[in-house]
This record gives structure tokens, C-alpha cells and sequence, in this order.
């Protein structure tokens, strides 16, 4: 759309009445009270980048084409539905008009009950204006919507019997009166009228079909639901002539025939559209537990998270892999780390990526860059495991980080690596939000089939995330966030767990556990429906908001009988989950305590029982036990979540049982000393509910190693066993002892050196050690020009049990090295478009706003004389503004401060840029006049010779 055609739009008429209809969509929002304003602004948060001067700026903005795209992407199928059947309508249309298009001449009980809320938000967010007797839809969508060759129209109707004409010849348009017995006219502009009221009159259209042969009703039955064109030749058959003759079908291109909008019309009984859905898809439950199960279940996956997380980092806390000079990690790193944690490769993408987003995991930026965990890994370890839990959860909640993507190309045909770039979406946070809260709207235990989410979703948004890689991104984010719940423990058996209920009452910008998409929330949180949650009304028109004076708006156009709610949308968009948070640890209901029961299902635009407008987010009634009000502040999700999983989950355990076959059973998770130990002693064997651990020469070397001796092990052994150390274990630990340490390797390159010379002789006579190339240098020395760490692998794959010692000729002590990151703050979310705007942000732009209207508005008394020409007025930048000497600005202003009154003033900045406002003067002195800005609502000082003229306020 032309920007002169949205600023025609926009313009403001000055000499309108206070009651009557207005005539355009600035007029609409200026008859709008502060609510009303406020709930566009948070429903179409991009209007406040920047906050508009006055609400004509607003109207303008709001009818851009990249705004309008942006509102349509986030309505639901239904009201999607009725903005394209306004499309299709004449513009502007009646109620009944609508309605009828939307529910046919037959009627259609639910598409007429729910029709109003979807007028509502259309309203609401500025797509639709005007009064019930002459609804349009902004311009910018009606030409996005409308149907045309090039963009077909969901609807599935055609042109116009006008537009299709359109080029025709006068005496074609003649042919065709004469064919279906209509007078002949005299103009062109008269025969598209009479062949229109024909086509629009179903008692003449009946009975100009009855004459029709049964193949030409075969072809309109074939376009009827479209599309709408179809090609002929340029010898068409007799049913396609007789159809063609008579105007039924009208050409559109020299082979293609289109089937006008009337005629499609009448075919389909008034509608446009062959199948409205009035009513979102519903979420049954599929399968049922009982809620103990579900969240015992959940808090084992969060305990296997939890160890899944430790390993990965553990291991690369000895020497991650490289960072590839692209960004990310290369595919055989994934495939190492899939085998390290016995997962499937998309799965170790998934933890990789996890731990990346809570800061966790991150490269090192040295010059040979490899990834490390961050000093944040030591904290987080100190954190009890629920804690540890909730930090991982809510970070996968928020984070728009994407591992289902990872493996497959972007646009440029590039493969996409794990910790890479390009892995964010920004629908990811809020799919995964949308996905928890259905499972909430559900009963405790209940777990519903993944189609019927996935159908859900794309009923609540029907034009969001057309497909990478040939499919639905929406839907593709939905079934990661089923699987990526179960794995993380948020969800149990696929349905949603006690302390995910929790964690999803607390993620930024959403206030109350399994909330659904329409929820009416308190004013100071946030509606998630501005967030992406379809069809649902950002906040109520006749809700507060704080911050934000009460203002009368203007009446507007009388209403035509349509319900109330057409204008003033209560309704809740969705099945409300109760508010059931955990104030505190001790508080916390039992795991599968009963919840207070759900609102009844119904469409978002379903009207419903009037709301009180002093509680406007009360949940419809009745309820068999309401839930009691809310009092005090709102306790932390997280800290909610902790306190339900921290009862689930295992208590670490100080002690293992060892077994005559040199292995060790861990009963339960350990301390960390205990862990830590053991994992240096012995070898992880098998994971479970029980870790079964390995004793090997290897391990006892390596234990030895690390600075213990035999009586070491053996204490250690005995104060952490419920059962006696066994035989063969004591035996292990004293053999390997007594051969640990006999041979000593050092540097010269390297040496061995051992007391015993046959031990030397060995070795030289063994043929595995002619890769290190040894040589004797005395009896009890032997030279090698290996280094000392290749030296030493070669001689323990030998068998041998080498120790390697330092200059001094002493023992060195080896562990195993703690690699870490510099600090590193975890990677930010990548929004989708701008941020929801709070509260504070709604009330200061809303009287901005008022006030920059006002200021552009308010009737004004030009001076009898100007002070200067009418070219010298009007300078660069600055026409418009008042322009008067020094000395008439000096005693106007003076005036005004004397009589409290306001005034009109011109006014350019340090920077030179002009404006104008509307202030009432307290003071003037010093060069400088101090006056209440109505503009910026705040009190300001200006310098006196910025000031470009004054005029008085007209009287009201």
C-alpha cells in the first residue's frame, strides 16, 4: 500500500462530532478510552518502536504493511477466517453482512456465537474500525487478504463480476445482458450492475441455473470451492460455452476463465469460507495416571538429566573438543560425545545446547579455541540437585536456542553444527510455553496425543512458521518440546508433571501456573497473548492499567444489535488452568494433590457470561470450589518447582557394597567427595538406578598416580563399604602397588630407569618396544627417543606399571586437569520482534500519546496580526508551528502564567528540530519560562528565544 494511502487513511478529520461514527481509523482510536489503547499497544507491541507523537502517528503506524503482516501472523484460524471473509466483502460492510458470509443463509449456531469475539479482537488490535453498521478492515489487509490471480485466497473465491469486466468491450458486456434475458443498457458501468444484482438475486439466479446443462454444473461444482480459475481452449467445450456466454464464467487471461465472487457465492449458500472453526481443536486427554506416577517418572528423568549433564561436563573438563573456524562443534566431536553418553547423536545436541544456554559450556578463546566449562559449572555444582534442576528447566523454557535444527542445511545449503551459529528461532520460547500449557489446561496425570497438540497449535496459528525443509517449523518446534519435556523431566509419560506446573507458572512475562493461552491475568503481569498467544484478547478493553488516568472515550457509531462483546472482548481465549503456585517449601501440595477444577472448554471468541467490570479477571462461574484470591506477592516459579522435585529426588548416599568380582554397587547417587574418589579408583561399568563401578589394574594405576599408597586405598575402601572388602580387591591394590613405581621415566628425552637390570633386559628383548627405540645407557638406564608421556603409554600397554618422576628424582603426582573458560555470560535469547511491554511502559506511552493528540488537536487562535510574513513562517522543518516576536511571546506567556491557562507554542531544540506543544506557563524569568508540558505530561523549562511563536488556546 502507497504511504499516501495509509496516511489518507490515518487522517484526522477536525471537524467531526463527539457521537458521530468516525469516519476514519485515527478518529476510531480517538474515540478509544486509555484501556482500550493499551490493550492495542500490547497486543501490537511494534507500535511503541518508537512511541507514536500523537494517535494520527498511531493509526499510521498501525496500517503499515510490515505491522499489518506482523497482527495477522498472530490471530488464530477463526478470526484469520472472518478478516479474510471482510476481504471479500464490500467495504464498508454491515453486521449482518458478515455474518452472513461467516454462517451462510442457513445459519450456523457456533459460527454465530463466536463471531463477535473475533470482530472484537479484530477491533481491538486496530485491523478492524468503524461502527457494527459500516465495519473495514484497514486497508494494508484488505489488500493482503483479498484474492487475486497471483495470491489465491484461502476462501477460494474469485473476482468480482466488476473486477472481471474490467477492460471488457461494451459490446461483449451486451452479449451477455442479451443471454440471460436482461435489457440492454447504455453504458458499461450499468451492465456490470444489472449482471451483478442478477448474480446476487437467488430466486433469478435458481432459475437461470435450472436451465443450465448438468456438465456445466459439473464445472461449476469444480470451482466452486476453488480455486476459482480454470483453463480453456480456444474451442471450448459446449458446457464451458454456455457457461461463458451467459457470464458464469468470465474470462480473466486468453486461456484461463474465472468464476466470479457472486456466483460463488450463491453456489455456496452465502459462504465464504467451505469449513469455519469456530472452535479450537481439542486437547483430550489420551491416557491417564495417577499423578504420584507421573511425577516419580519425571523427577527420574530430571535425576538422569541432572547426571547426563555432570558426565558431559566432566569429560570436557579434562579437554574439550576444538571449535570449529565456523563456529560450533564438528560432526565426529558429536558422534564422541553421543558415545560418551550412550545417546543418539540429536539427543547429545540437545544437552550440548542446554548446557551452552545456562552459561555452563562454553568455548575458551584461546588460540587453539576449544570448549570448557565455565567457572559458573563449579557453582552450579554446589547447588542441590532440585536447584540445579530448575536452573537447567527454566533455561530450556526461555531459551531460543534450537537442537532439532542441528544437522540440517540453512538457506545458503550450509550444514548447521551443534553450538553453532544460526540455531536460533525466536517462536521457540513461546511454542514450547504454548505446548506446557495445554498440558496444564489437562487434569493431573493426563496425558494427551501429539497430533492433537500439533493441531491445536496450528489452529492458534495458521499463518506462523511456513516450513524449513519442506515443513511447518511451528510444528516441528512443538514435537521437539513434547520429547525435550520428557527428557528433561518436566513432563512424565507424556503428561506434565507437579513441579512443571510449577516452573511454567514462572517464566518471565507470565503470571500463574498452567495459565492457557487466554487467561485474563492481573495488570501488573504481562497477558501471554501478547507473546504469540492466538485469538486471545491482549487484556480486556475494560481492564486497568496502572499508571494510566481514567479517561471518558468518545461514544461511538450506535450499534446495530450485535452482542457487546463485538467491542468490549471478556471472553477467555482458551481453558483456563487454575492458578495453583507453591508459596513456599513447606507449603508445597503433595506431589498429585488434586487442583482446583478447570473452566469449561470454550472457543476464545465464544461469548460467555458478562463479566464484573470491578473483577474482570475472575474465572467464568460457577465453580464447585473456587479458588481463593491471591494475597501477598507471587512466589518464585523456580523456587515452587524446587521444593515439589527436591522430596522426588534421591538422597545422595555415603557408602557402596563391594563385590568378591572387583566390583563396587553405588545403592543411590553419591556425595561428591565419595564420587569423585571412586571415579579415579574405578571405572563406570553400567548406569542406572544403580551405578555399578570396575576395579582394573588401570584404575588402581591411576589412583596410585594421583598421590595414594596401598594403606590409602585400603582405608578408603574400608570406611566406604557396608560390606567387607573382598579378598581379591585387597590383592589387586597390593600388586599393583608393588609394582607401581619400579620403573621411573623422566626426561633427556626420556629415560627409564629401574633398579633391577632384568626388568631392563625385558624390555629391550620385547619386540612391542621397538617403536619407542630404547637404548641402554648404564646397567639400571635406559634411553628412548620417545617423549616421557608416549614412553610411559608404551610401556603400560606393555604391561608394566612405569611411574614417571621430576628432576629432583621424586615421583610426580598426576590428576586429572581442571580446564576452564574465563568467565562467560550465557548466550542472550534472540526475541522474535519486539518485547512484550510492561505495564509501567503501556501507562507512560499511553499518555504520551494523549498528550501529543492533544497537542496536535486542540483548536487554536491564530494571532489577528502576524508578526511576520507568511514565507518567512514557513521555514524548513518548522511549518506549522506559531510564529510571533520576542516581545508577543514574552507577554502571551506572561498571561498565561498570570491566568493558569495554557497555550500553544512553537519550539526548536539544541538540535535545531522543531516541535510543537501545548504547555500551561508557572514561571517566567530569567530568559527562561517554566511550564507543565500537557506534551511530555512533566514540567519543563524553556529558553524564551528557542520559543518560535505563542498562541492561545481556542475556548471550548
Amino acid at each position: 500500500m502507497a504511504t499516501g494511502d495509509t496516511e489518507r487513511e490515518a487522517h484526522v478529520s477536525e471537524d467531526h462530532g463527539g457521537t458521530a461514527a468516525p469516519r476514519t481509523l485515527a478518529e476510531a482510536l480517538r474515540a478509544r478510552g486509555d484501556e482500550g489503547l493499551a490493550a492495542l499497544l500490547r497486543a501490537r507491541p511494534d507500535l511503541l518502536a518508537p512511541v507514536p507523537g500523537d494517535l494520527t502517528q498511531l493509526a499510521t503506524r498501525a496500517g503499515t504493511r510490515a505491522s499489518v503482516v506482523r497482527a495477522l501472523e498472530r490471530l488464530d484460524r477463526f478470526t484469520l477466517q472472518t478478516a479474510e471473509a471482510l476481504a471479500v466483502a464490500p467495504d464498508p460492510v454491515p453486521y449482518p453482512v458478515l455474518r452472513a458470509l461467516m454462517a451462510g443463509e442457513g445459519g450456523d449456531p457456533p459460527v454465530e456465537a463466536a463471531l463477535p469475539g473475533a470482530v472484537a479482537v479484530l477491533r481491538e488490535q486496530a485491523l478492524v474500525w468503524g461502527g457494527d453498521d459500516r465495519l473495514r478492515l484497514v486497508r494494508t489487509a484488505r489488500e493482503l487478504l483479498a484474492p487475486s490471480p497471483q495470491h489465491p485466497s484461502p476462501t477460494g473465491l474469485g473476482p468480482t463480476v466488476a473486477e472481471a469486466t474490467a477492460g471488457m468491450s461494451p459490446g461483449r458486456l451486451q452479449e451477455i445482458l442479451r443471454a440471460v434475458d436482461l435489457p440492454s443498457t447504455h453504458d458499461p458501468v450499468s451492465a456490470v450492475a444489472a449482471l451483478t444484482a442478477l448474480f446476487t438475486d437467488r430466486a433469478r439466479m435458481d432459475a437461470l441455473l435450472d436451465q443450465a446443462p448438468a456438465d456445466a454444473l459439473g464445472v461449476l461444482d469444480r470451482l466452486v470451492w476453488g480455486p476459482p480459475y480454470g483453463e480453456v481452449t480456444a474451442n471450448p467445450t459446449p458446457p464451458v460455452r454456455w457457461l461463458r456466454d451467459r457470464g458464469l464464467l468470465l474470462p480473466a487471461t486468453a486461456r484461463t476463465v474465472a468464476l466470479p465472487r457472486e456466483v460463488a457465492l450463491h453456489l455456496r449458500g452465502g459462504r465464504a469460507h467451505r469449513t469455519p472453526e469456530p472452535v479450537p481443536p481439542p486437547v483430550a486427554p489420551a491416557r491417564e495416571y495417577r499423578p504420584q506416577v507421573v511425577d516419580s517418572t519425571a523427577a527420574g528423568q530430571a535425576y538422569t538429566a541432572l547426571a547426563t549433564a555432570e558426565e558431559l561436563l566432566k569429560k570436557w573438563g579434562e579437554g574439550g573438543p576444538s571449535v570449529l573456524r565456523a563456529g560450533g562443534l564438528s560432526v565426529r566431536d558429536l558422534k564422541r560425545a553421543a558415545v560418551l553418553l550412550d545417546v543418539a547423536e540429536p539427543v547429545a545436541a540437545f544437552w550440548l545446547e542446554l548446557l551452552y544456554a545456562a552459561g555452563l559450556l562454553a568455548s575458551d578463546g584461546q588460540a587453539d579455541e576449544r570448549y570448557a566449562p565455565t567457572p559458573a559449572y563449579d557453582e552450579w555444582l554446589e547447588l542441590p540437585a532440585a536447584r540445579r534442576w530448575a536452573r537447567l528447566a527454566a533455561t530450556w523454557l526461555t531459551a531460543t536456542r534450537t537442537p532439532g535444527l542441528v544437522g540440517g542445511q540453512d538457506a545458503k545449503g550450509r550444514t548447521l553444527s551443534a553450538l553453532g551459529p544460526d540455531l536460533d528461532r525466536g517462536a521457540a520460547p513461546e511454542v514450547r510455553r504454548r505446548v506446557l500449557e495445554l498440558l496444564a489446561a489437562l487434569p493431573p496425570g493426563a496425558a494427551p496425543e501429539p497430533e492433537a497438540v500439533l493441531a491445536r497449535l496450528r489452529w492458534e496459528r495458521p499463518l506462523r512458521g511456513a516450513g524449513e525443509a519442506g515443513a511447518e517449523l511451528r510444528a516441528r518446534l512443538a514435537t521437539w518440546a513434547l520429547d525435550e519435556a520428557e527428557r528433561l523431566g518436566v513432563t512424565g509419560r507424556g503428561a506434565l508433571s507437579a513441579h512443571g506446573r510449577a516452573l511454567l507458572g514462572a517464566a518471565p512475562g507470565h503470571g500463574g501456573a498452567g495459565v492457557g493461552a487466554g487467561t485474563a491475568e492481573a495488570p501488573d503481569a504481562p497477558a501471554p497473548a501478547a507473546a504469540g498467544v492466538p485469538g486471545a484478547p491482549p487484556a480486556p478493553s475494560g481492564a486497568p492499567v496502572p499508571g494510566i488516568p481514567s479517561t471518558p472515550s468518545t461514544p461511538s457509531a450506535p450499534s446495530t444489535g450485535v452482542p457487546s462483546t463485538v467491542t468490549t472482548p471478556t471472553t477467555p481465549t482458551a481453558p483456563e488452568a487454575p492458578e495453583a503456585p507453591a508459596p513456599t517449601a513447606p507449603e508445597a501440595p503433595p506431589a498429585g494433590a488434586p487442583e482446583p477444577p478447570h473452566a469449561p472448554n470454550a472457543h476464545p471468541h465464544t461469548p460467555q457470561a458478562p463479566h464484573t467490570p470491578q473483577a474482570p479477571h475472575a474465572l467464568p462461574a460457577p465453580q464447585a470450589q473456587p479458588p481463593a484470591p491471591a494475597t501477598g506477592p507471587r512466589p518464585d516459579p523456580e523456587e515452587a518447582a524446587v521444593a515439589l522435585l527436591a522430596p522426588l529426588l534421591p538422597e545422595p548416599v555415603d557408602h557402596v557394597l563391594l563385590q568378591a568380582d572387583l566390583t563396587a554397587v553405588a545403592p543411590g547417587p553419591l556425595r561428591r567427595p565419595l564420587a569423585d574418589a571412586l571415579a579415579v579408583l574405578a571405572d563406570v561399568e553400567s548406569k542406572g538406578g544403580a551405578t555399578v563401578y570396575r576395579f582394573t589394574p588401570g584404575s588402581v594405576r591411576r589412583a596410585l598416580d594421583a598421590g595414594q599408597s596401598a594403606a590409602d586405598l585400603h582405608a578408603f575402601l574400608a570406611a566406604h563399604s557396608r560390606t567387607p572388602v573382598p579378598q581379591p580387591l585387597s590383592y589387586l591394590v597390593d600388586d599393583v602397588a608393588r609394582r607401581h613405581g619400579h620403573l621411573r621415566v623422566g626426561a633427556a628425552s626420556s629415560y627409564v630407569r629401574c633398579d633391577d637390570d632384568t626388568v631392563l633386559g625385558e624390555i629391550l628383548a620385547d619386540k612391542r618396544s621397538a617403536s619407542l627405540r630404547l637404548r641402554r645407557l648404564a646397567p639400571t638406564v635406559l634411553a628412548a627417543q620417545a617423549d616421557p608421556a608416549a614412553l610411559l603409554a608404551g610401556l603400560r600397554s606393555m604391561g608394566f606399571a612405569p611411574a614417571a618422576e621430576g628432576d629432583e628424582g621424586d615421583v610426580l603426582i598426576t590428576r586429572a586437569p581442571a580446564r576452564r573458560t574465563p568467565p562467560r555470560t550465557p548466550p542472550a535469547p534472540v526475541p522474535e520482534g519486539p518485547p512484550l511491554p510492561d505495564a509501567t511502559l503501556l501507562g507512560a506511552a499511553v499518555r504520551a500519546i494523549r498528550a501529543g493528540d492533544l497537542a496536535a488537536t486542540v483548536p487554536r487562535r491564530e494571532p489577528a496580526e502576524p508578526a511576520e510574513p507568511a514565507a518567512a513562517r514557513q521555514g524548513p522543518g518548522r511549518a506549522g508551528l506559531p510564529r510571533t516576536s520576542a516581545a508577543e511571546t514574552l507577554a502571551t506567556v506572561q498571561a498565561a502564567a498570570l491566568t493558569n491557562s495554557a497555550v500553544w507554542i512553537g519550539y526548536v531544540n539544541a538540535d535545531g528540530a522543531a516541535s510543537q506543544r501545548v504547555i500551561a506557563p508557572v514561571r517566567v524569568e530569567g530568559g527562561f519560562v517554566t511550564a507543565y508540558d500537557h506534551t511530555a505530561d512533566e514540567v519543563r523549562t524553556y529558553a524564551l528565544h528557542r520559543i518560535t511563536g505563542v498562541a492561545e488556546l481556542a475556548d471550548e
